[in-house]
């Protein structure tokens, strides 16, 4: 174990969220100007200006989610707050830590963070993405981003996929606990997890993101001991591909036609509240729920700073500090050429 008398700098990733709506297009912008969202023969020259057009067209799209959540997104504001829940719990611990906030597409971006991490004067770091299940779309994009800004000879550790975390299984059950309690009859709920899509080309390319998401749910069922029936679907999909199915929307449906009238969604891959949970789940799923006649709508709320929660983040850190190794193994980098 790391000695107490070393100062541990833990960095937090998330992919972020515009502040304002003024920020939405340039955050859409940052989002599909990354090689690792965005590639394809010749994306050097072409990158730029295809993020441009999507971001303008995507962001009038998208505008209504986030001024139904009060104008911008949530998320920078629950993941420092998750940060200094960590930093205290592992203080706690015994460790002389400092935790910061490394944002992907927006602000307090990478470089912002490593700024705040040197004026730490950290003996060393652990790398932690806020992603329960990997995908290169987003634990391998911020990693990519972090090895092209951080050259620093100071040994790195990183936090692999936590969705077997017993702590954080823990703290996803304690949630839809929370959900189901607020339905009349718990055991009459359909329970539909509800997960960020990917494009299944990247499955294709052996990404592990559907798989794990689909042992995460059965992991849940399994620890909470419940008799509902219950679904995965994907939403947050975004152009003409083909992204994982079925999506929220058409679930809802479904759901419909087979007469279910008591639903509890659960955010199955986001660890905090933003603008995929309050807005398209709380807001318009459930707008549409309504439509469809569905009577009984209720979503699990965002682990947030929950503290099962930080205490999974602590076990985390702590565990890849015992490991025997001062580097972020190449095996988390999928690097696209740029």
């Amino acid at each position: 174990m790391v000695s107490p008398t070393r100062r541990v700098g833990v960095v937090l990733f998330q992919l972020g969220g515009p502040d304002t709506l003024d920020a939405i297009e340039p955050f859409l912008f940052n989002l599909f100007c990354d090689p690792d969202i965005i590639d394809f023969p010749f994306a050097r020259l072409g990158r730029k200006p295809l993020a441009k057009l999507i971001s303008s067209t995507r962001a009038k799209k998208v505008q209504h989610h986030y001024s139904v959540i009060g104008g911008g997104s949530p998320i920078r504001r629950f993941t420092e707050q998750q940060a200094r829940a960590l930093q205290l719990k592992l203080t706690e611990s015994g460790l002389d830590a400092r935790c910061f906030v490394a944002m992907r597409y927006w602000h307090p971006f990478t470089t912002e963070a490593i700024e705040h991490l040197r004026a730490a004067k950290c003996d060393e770091v652990v790398l932690l993405p806020l992603y329960p299940q990997y995908s290169s779309t987003t634990t391998g994009s911020s990693l990519n981003e972090w090895r092209r800004r951080f050259p620093d000879d100071i040994p790195v550790h990183c936090v692999d996929p936590f969705y077997e975390n017993e702590l954080y299984l823990e703290a996803v059950v304690e949630k839809l606990e929370e959900a189901l309690a607020r339905f009349p009859d718990p055991q009459r709920a359909d329970i539909v997890f509800s997960a960020h899509s990917v494009p299944v080309s990247v499955i294709e390319q052996g990404d592990p993101y559907q798989r794990q998401i689909e042992e995460t749910v059965e992991r849940i069922m399994q620890r909470g001991g419940w008799r509902n029936r219950y679904r995965l679907c994907y939403q947050s999909k975004v152009g003409a591909s083909k992204w994982l199915q079925p999506s929220l929307r058409r679930t809802l449906i479904d759901l419909r036609d087979q007469h279910v009238r008591e639903v509890c969604v659960v955010p199955i891959s986001f660890v905090s509240d933003h603008v995929e949970t309050l807005g398209e789940i709380d807001h318009e799923a459930r707008e549409q729920a309504r439509k469809l006649g569905i009577e009984r709508f209720e979503m699990s709320s965002g682990l947030n700073d929950a503290p099962t929660f930080i205490a999974a983040l602590a076990e985390l850190v702590i565990a890849a500090l015992d490991v025997d190794r001062a580097h972020v193994p190449d095996v988390n980098y999928l690097v696209a050429a740029d």
